[in-house]
């Protein structure tokens, strides 16, 4: 039985992976993060999208310990969020450092654990807003 792990937070990059995955894996694993995000109905959406697009399970792994460490507009309310601009220079304040492979880490342990053949995850890098870790898709165990 070929099995995958998908990097699901309910947007439309992992929503396309998730699609993806359930055509070409006879079982499909989700695992959403909560790392505090502000926008918090993500987790929400990523649990109903998961289960309605035939999911064998979704996990939602606490992540919040992140914030100790990565300082980000989207994780701390007394940062505000900037408006989209492409001319701006360095890092957005809505980047979270570590978060992507921290991500990666721990769905390949969750991929160890249900004997996943696959970790996927959707990273798009030509919407990337100066994210360091988006440059490039990832993929495989």
């Amino acid at each position: 039985m070929k099995r995958a792990v998908v990097v699901f937070s309910g947007g439309q990059d992992s929503t396309t992976c998730l699609i993806q995955a359930l055509q070409q894996y006879d079982e499909v694993h989700c695992v959403t993060f909560d790392y505090g995000q502000r926008h918090r109905e993500e987790i929400a959406v990523a649990a109903a999208l998961s289960h309605q697009l035939g999911a064998r399970a979704h996990k939602v792994l606490d992540v919040t310990l992140l914030n100790e460490l990565a300082v980000s507009s989207l994780t701390r309310d007394n940062i505000p969020v900037p408006a989209y601009d492409p001319d701006a220079s360095g890092l957005p304040s809505t980047f979270v450092p570590g978060r992507n492979i921290l991500f990666l880490t721990l769905a390949a342990i969750y991929a160890w654990q249900v004997e996943a053949e696959a970790v996927i995850t959707g990273v798009c890098e030509t919407d990337f807003s100066g994210y360091p870790d988006c440059v490039m898709s990832l993929s495989g165990r």
